[in-house]
């Protein structure tokens, strides 16, 4: 299964999540994930990711 989210660098250690499908920053809780560290980038990503495959699952019908 492809991940929704990743990492796009916009300058040395400043960091955009964006959805892989629009191509578009994130915006979660009426805020845009741009000018992130590396450390709270990743850590979002690996959320936001972890979240997409559980509601996947579950449409699918799937424990």
């Amino acid at each position: 299964m492809a991940h929704r989210y990743a990492l796009r660098m916009e300058h040395p250690h400043s960091w955009t999540v964006f959805d892989v499908f629009t191509g578009q920053p994130v915006e979660l809780k009426h805020q845009v994930l741009v000018g992130m560290n590396t450390r709270d980038a990743d850590a979002m990503v690996d959320r936001l990711n972890s979240r997409d495959v559980k509601r996947r699952a579950k449409a699918d019908g799937k424990p």
